[in-house]
């Protein structure tokens, strides 16, 4: 138990230390987050689609 509170105890004082970020870096973090996300995915989608297309075009005109 001893071990269990000490443990806790120096967490808490770690915790202490560290900077946590405002709510408005908070915020534009998740926002940025976002949109990167949906521009990779809207990426990614389109490329999807491409190589959908081409592959669809090769195997209708050459099997």
């Amino acid at each position: 138990m001893k071990r269990i509170r000490r443990f806790v105890a120096e967490a808490i004082s770690e915790l202490r230390k560290v900077s946590w970020p405002t709510f408005v870096q908070t915020r534009n973090l998740t926002v940025l987050v976002f949109a990167v996300s949906i521009a990779i995915g809207i990426f990614v989608a389109v490329w999807d689609q491409l190589i959908q297309g081409v592959i669809g075009f090769l195997s209708s005109n050459f099997s």
